[in-house]
């Protein structure tokens, strides 16, 4: 099996070797175990396998083995900045831990990784206004897994129903929505694209509300999908 891959996690094994959980273009989510080698003549080079390094992995199939072991890798996209920009690598390192549960049970992932590959790509070729481009991911993103908020109808004063996805004249009478004055600016956060999100003028209140409301969305449309430890890091980063 030979595909491209982007390392979403990586957990220590034992002192020689981790696992580490890729996002495939053609066959979903694959966990492999790497060895730790030293040589320089190693087919596989255990330090390519770093959150977010897009590679071409390569690996002999086995379909009853839950981890797979990578015969050959080499990197793709060898990063300019997005390593080295503190702001850029906390949006970067939160988009992968929020994939590594979003995405495990995708089946289908060549849409999704071309989504995904790309816009790291932009990220990392963008000098200025990004602050709102892990929200704009995030929100494309529903567009892949198949619950992506639902405008049409969309009126002032409307709440929004998180469970339904889309705007209501009534309060719902579960928990899972959002006020009229949050709900008002989804459409606008949907109209966003990489692009001109730069244009598009928020407070940081409003930015880390909203993260952690699609949190909320995501939990209510992704079995066993958790409340983020890392969701911390970002709140007040712009």
């Amino acid at each position: 099996m030979q595909t491209k891959a982007i390392v979403l996690r990586t957990i220590k094994y034992t002192d020689e070797s981790f696992i580490a959980h890729l996002l495939t273009e053609s066959s979903g989510c694959v966990p492999m175990m790497v060895r730790v080698s030293r040589s320089k003549r190693a087919a596989v080079r255990h330090t390519l396998f770093q959150p977010l390094a897009v590679l071409w992995v390569e690996w002999d199939e086995k379909p009853r083995a839950s981890i797979q072991r990578p015969r050959a890798a080499q990197a793709l996209l060898p990063f300019i900045s997005l390593p080295y920009d503190s702001h850029k690598l906390a949006i970067g390192l939160y988009l992968a831990d929020f994939l590594y549960h979003a995405v495990r049970s995708e089946p289908d992932t060549a849409a999704l990784f071309a989504y995904v590959s790309s816009s790291l790509e932009w990220l990392d070729t963008c000098t200025t206004g990004f602050a709102n481009f892990h929200l704009v991911f995030l929100l494309r993103l529903t567009h892949f897994l198949g619950f992506m908020p639902n405008l049409e109808e969309a009126r002032p004063g409307d709440w929004f129903d998180l469970r339904a996805s889309c705007f209501v004249r009534e309060r719902p009478l579960h928990p899972d929505y959002l006020e009229p004055s949050d709900a008002a600016l989804l459409p606008r956060f949907m109209r966003m694209r990489y692009e001109n999100m730069r244009f598009f003028r928020f407070s940081g209140d409003e930015r880390t509300r909203l993260l952690r409301r699609i949190n909320d969305y995501y939990r209510l449309h992704l079995p066993n999908f958790p409340e983020l430890k890392s969701l911390d890091v970002l709140s007040g980063l712009f």
